[in-house]
């Protein structure tokens, strides 16, 4: 391990105060490698001259081939910053948004994170991405401004443009840090005016509104990154040097005689220095006069570099003698102006003490995470604090302090599960041998090397000679003293560690929060879904894991096998870790999935679930070369599901096993390690399966060819008339109404689709979340809950919900819909909606969240079957069986008839005769008054048989059986056949999944990266160029069925010289219809009678269900007619 020893850091690991958690985030290629490269060699873990080159942490094959980084990887290393000793757990991130989860699980371990930006590039979308991840984590962030050597080498920029060229990139970061303050302040305004308006209304006389928006009041001076603060970095990771301008402050104040502290506060702005009157003066900028940060510090970089490039040797000779420093004639000699370069810099200016000081100054200590971000990990979904048991609550003060002791409640937060060959494991390690274990084994090949001589000379041993292991123990049966291992046991150590070599263990990558963990230790892992409230019902606070407990839902007790220190590449075995340290734990795969919480405390509530940026949208179906191998690729999809935070698998209706990753990059690295670490057969993957939604649109104004439609002659096609068939039971009215009736004649149902708003649709997948929690709160009123202990921000969350989708649905096809909506879907949070305009029917609303009581239904009711169909409707459309989206669903019309039950006199069972004569009106007061008679069915047939058994059904209702099945389950089919012939009627529509594309190149290549968009159906929506470079960044659309290989035909296109980032943004409407045929006489003139052009939706609907093994309509051969050619006949 070099100059760091581990003894030194299991020491330091104690000091709670002088840890320092952090990782490293940036856009892809802004060297945050190279920079934990050059922290890592400061700690003599590897060399100076391979800091850069070597990249330490990716140790992956993939990831060394590729040049980025793939997954998190941790390292302790230690830094002396005066007399104070530090230990800083370094965490190293990925780029790439393919892997923005690893992001996620890195930064809920910290408690601050270093900013590295491109010099060049400036900030990038991943740079703002990071951003906010660390702001979401509340975890303070520090800045790196790397590369600037490109702006010397590469743009040739003066020192002047440069200062300015750096102002600039500090504006644009300051300015997404203050964005995403600001909407913080806003919000908190917000509930503060919600809190004071019921306070205002019992206040009489006169009311004064305040217009300010509480910005001014507000502190924000701590957020920003300003040199003059010591908070960023300028440097080049891969010349080795970067600096504050504290350290120049503390240099000039010696040499010039001006304050230190006055130097800080002018080095940065636009202050220069007078040489007459010896003083700093301001205006520099209206005076044309240099800055101080140019004068003072720029001009001197500038001129070393040109030197060393230029090869000046006296100039470079007379500034190394003037620094005081020593270069080694094998680098003043080297060719490559490089290795001087760094060699001078490295020594004058080394970027890892700048970087290591500033971490050690300005990033907290585990000891002083802020209380708010304690609450907000505590509280997950809707909960409030104040809500939260006492004990519960009172683990708050265990997080805060942050102690070691022993009566402190062990709480342990597990972001990943990460694999690990068994061979890197310590217990595998060859150890060094003693010199008794050397002395024996010296012995034994003496003894070998002899038998060997004497059969090559013919002279056999008496006796049979013995196997090579009998040799072994009886040669050194009698030399064998005290507690001295036999030559045996040494020498079988290496084939029982190669047997273990092939397997992958997991180890989970933690943080301890509070206590001490101990290896051997016994603890509670808590899932997801663990509610202390209910465990406490049944449990002591102050019990511990190992007692004999009751099973408790979501609760599992595991013991603490081995405890590791991560040390990159390597391990190194731990007893115990203290709070506030990361460390990595062995023995939880069979217990921890993907992430979860560990706590000696039931009272222990479970961590929020990590925030992830990018989404799951890229899919293959794999499956075995070899059929008989399919066992092990389910085991290995299973390890796999675990290794990758994001990764998503399952196994479709087909029975196809699917890979649902975050991109192409993803896709390659879960496949690769599928094949060669998990599953370690053969895998065939499909193309990559596209997804799509469906929808409806309002009838089209114009028609193919752009002409008014119902002005033309219709010509009547065959085709059309196919399509207008209705089986038997369904009737489809002219203005979209269906009438669909059960299997057993006894019920109608009527039902409309409608498109929803564009709005209304973009609000609902936005707030999927919160609709998953309405959900939530609504089922736990319906069985007796309350919502006292729900947080008042998500039910003013819901409120304003519900405020804005009575906004967007405004008119009179829409009037009274929010109120009227039953359910959202699919799978009870989608972006389509059911609105219950039954007459006289009165089933749950969706709202009762906001009215704090579950409505008292006094009549048995169908809403569980209904809204079951609805969801089952919008999860399989009829176009090509994928998930409806932005389409509402109303239930006009239910008919009930009469309902036979399961057991009893069927005549006086029958629940009574409805007929509905009314066209509008369902369900009267009478029919919902004979309905009652329902509670009192098993009353009735007591006397004749059993009553059946209620297992599994909603309160209120009964067992209804004919024929046809239960009446519960007709009523499921008949709900979703209306809502797909509903849905059929309409316009029907494809929509696309669509990337983000943000590509940034220069002039010379902006055509091709144009060609390629096109040739794909991009669609270009921005075009800049970047301030100071000759790079412009282009934003665009792209489709996802489009973007396979995308990125390496751009690469290849244009010589390397643009990369795009492609992150998934929205669902377009594919424009063409599917089922198009020309009916008019200006589109057969047009498109022909066959109207055989491409239809791109047509094509990718058809290329789905063939994928799905439906039906597809289509003709292998055309015309039939034999070929023949003129020379045959003649």
């Amino acid at each position: 391990m070099g100059v760091v020893s581990l003894e030194k850091i299991v020491a330091l690991r104690k000091k709670t105060a002088n840890i320092r958690n952090i990782c490293i985030l940036a856009h892809v290629d802004h060297g945050k490698t190279t920079l934990a490269d050059c922290l890592i060699s400061s700690n003599g873990i590897i060399s100076s001259r391979l800091a850069g080159k070597l990249r330490y942490l990716d140790s992956r094959e993939d990831e060394q081939i590729r040049g980025i980084t793939m997954k998190s990887s941790a390292i302790s290393l230690q830094y002396k910053d005066g007399d104070e000793e530090y230990l800083i757990n370094l965490i190293d991130s990925p780029g790439h948004v393919d892997f923005s989860s690893e992001v996620s699980t890195a930064v809920r371990l910290c408690d601050g994170s270093i900013i590295v930006v491109d010099a060049v590039e400036g900030v990038c979308p991943q740079t703002q991405a990071v951003l906010r991840q660390a702001w979401l984590e509340n975890i303070r962030p520090v800045l790196v401004i790397n590369k600037i050597d490109r702006l010397i080498v590469e743009l040739k920029l003066s020192s002047l443009e440069a200062y300015a060229h750096l102002q600039k990139i500090l504006e644009q970061v300051n300015a997404v840090t203050g964005s995403l303050f600001t909407s913080k302040v806003l919000e908190d305004r917000a509930e503060k005016e919600m809190e004071n308006e019921g306070k205002s209304e019992c206040v009489e006389g006169e009311q004064v509104y305040d217009w300010s928006a509480g910005l001014e009041e507000t502190d924000d001076s701590h957020l920003y990154f300003s040199p003059d603060q010591g908070n960023v970095v300028f440097g080049s990771a891969i010349d080795g040097w970067g600096f504050t301008i504290d350290h120049f402050a503390q240099l000039y104040s010696q040499k010039v005689g001006i304050r230190a502290a006055v130097l800080l506060k002018t080095l940065w702005g636009d202050y220069y220095l007078n040489a007459k009157a010896k003083k700093i003066m301001k205006g520099a900028q209206n005076k044309a006069k240099k800055p101080l940060f140019v004068q003072l510090i720029l001009d001197n970089i500038w001129s070393l570099y040109d030197a060393v490039i230029k090869r000046e040797k006296e100039k470079i000779e007379k500034i190394v003698s003037s620094l005081g420093l020593k270069i080694s004639p094998r680098d003043s000699r080297h060719s490559d102006p490089k290795v001087q370069v760094n060699a001078i810099f490295s020594q004058w200016l080394p970027l890892s003490e700048a970087v290591l000081c500033m971490v050690c100054r300005k990033l907290p200590s585990p000891l002083d995470i802020p209380a708010e971000r304690v609450e907000r990990l505590m509280c997950g979904g809707s909960r409030r604090f104040d809500s939260l048991l006492p004990e519960t609550q009172q683990l708050k003060e265990a997080f805060l302090q942050c102690r070691s002791e022993e009566n402190m409640p062990v709480i342990i937060f597990v972001s990943k599960m990460f694999a690990a060959d068994a061979k890197s494991l310590p217990k595998h390690k060859q150890r060094p041998l003693t010199q008794e274990e050397i002395a024996l084994r010296r012995e034994v090949a003496r003894q070998r090397h002899a038998e060997k001589m004497a059969i090559n000379q013919g002279q056999q041993p008496a006796e049979q000679a013995p196997s090579s292991n009998e040799r072994e123990i009886t040669a050194n049966n009698g030399n064998t003293k005290g507690d001295q291992p036999s030559p045996s046991e040494i020498l079988d150590l290496n084939p029982k560690t190669s047997v273990d070599d092939d397997k992958s263990t997991f180890i989970a990558f933690a943080r301890v929060f509070s206590g001490v963990a101990r290896k051997g230790q016994k603890i509670f892992v808590l899932g997801p879904k663990y509610d202390p409230i209910k465990a406490l019902h049944k449990l002591s606070p102050v019990c511990g894991p190992g007692e004999d407990l009751p099973s408790i839902p979501h609760m599992a007790c595991c013991t603490l096998d081995n405890l590791y220190l991560l040390m990159g590449r390597e391990l190194e075995e731990l007893d115990e870790v203290p709070a506030g340290n990361v460390l990595g734990i062995g023995g939880l795969e069979e217990f921890v999935l993907k992430s979860a919480t560990l706590s000696t405390s039931p009272a222990c509530p479970p961590f929020i679930p990590l925030n992830f940026e990018a989404t799951p949208i890229v899919r293959v179906a794999v499956e075995p070369k070899h059929p008989s191998e399919m066992p092990q690729l389910v085991k290995g999809m299973k390890l796999l599901n675990q290794a990758d935070p994001c990764v998503e698998v399952l196994i479709q209706e087909t029975g196809e096993h699917v890979l649902i990753t975050a991109g192409e990059v993803h896709l390659q690295r879960c496949l690769d390690d599928l094949i060669e670490r998990f599953a370690k057969i053969q895998v065939s993957a499909s193309a990559p399966i596209i997804p799509f939604r469906e929808t409806i649109i309002r009838p089209p104004k114009v028609d193919m060819v752009n002409e008014d439609i119902g002005k033309q002659q219709k010509v009547i096609h065959h085709l059309k008339e196919e399509q207008s068939k209705t089986p038997e039971g369904v009737q489809i009215e002219g203005d979209g109404l269906v009438t669909v009736t059960t299997s057993n004649k006894l019920a109608t149902l009527s039902v409309r689709a409608m498109p929803l708003p564009e709005e209304v649709t973009r609000l609902l997948e936005e707030n999927s979340d919160l609709i998953r929690t309405m959900e939530q709160i609504n089922l736990a009123l319906s069985e007796g809950g309350n919502t006292n202990g729900i947080n008042q921000t998500t039910l003013d969350r819901i409120q304003d919900f519900k405020r804005k989708l009575e906004a967007h649905l405004q008119g009179r096809r829409w009037r009274n819909a929010v109120d009227q909506i039953w359910s959202f879907g699919p799978r009870r949070y989608g972006p389509n909606i059911l609105l219950n305009r039954i007459d006289g029917y009165e089933g749950p609303c969706i709202w009762q969240c906001l009215e704090k009581k579950a409505k008292e239904t006094k009549s048995r009711n169908f809403d569980n079957s209904i809204i079951s169909g609805f969801q089952l409707a919008t999860l399989s459309g009829p176009m090509c069986e994928e998930p409806l989206m932005g389409v509402c669903f109303i239930v006009e019309k239910l008919d009930v008839y009469k309902l036979p039950v399961e057991s009893g006199k069927q005549e006086e069972n029958i629940v009574g005769e409805h007929v509905q004569e009314d066209t509008s009106a369902v369900l009267t007061n009478e029919a919902i008054a004979n309905t009652d008679e329902g509670k009192t069915l098993e009353q009735k047939s007591q006397d004749g048989a059993k009553p059946p058994e209620r297992t599994g059904k909603r309160k209120g209702e009964s067992h209804i059986v004919d024929c046809y099945g239960p009446f519960s389950g007709q009523l499921i089919s008949t709900m979703k056949e209306a809502c797909r012939y509903a849905f059929q009627v309409k316009p029907q529509r494809l929509m696309a999944a669509m990337y983000t594309c943000d590509i940034m190149a220069t002039a010379e290549v902006l055509g091709r990266v144009y060609g390629v968009l096109s040739k794909r159906e991009g669609r270009v929506l921005l075009e800049e160029m970047k301030e100071g470079t000759d790079m412009f960044i282009i934003k665009a659309v792209l489709p996802v069925a489009e973007s396979f290989g995308f990125a390496d035909e751009i690469r290849k296109r244009t010589s390397g010289l643009a990369s795009p980032q492609l992150v998934f943004s929205h669902w377009e409407v594919i424009p063409s219809d599917p089922f198009w045929v020309p009916t008019t006489e200006e589109e057969y003139l047009h498109f022909g009678e066959k109207a055989d052009s491409e239809n791109q939706a047509w094509k990718h609907m058809n290329s789905v269900r063939k994928r799905k093994g439906l039906y597809v309509e289509e003709k292998l051969v055309e015309h039939a007619e034999k070929q023949r050619t003129l020379g045959k006949n003649k």
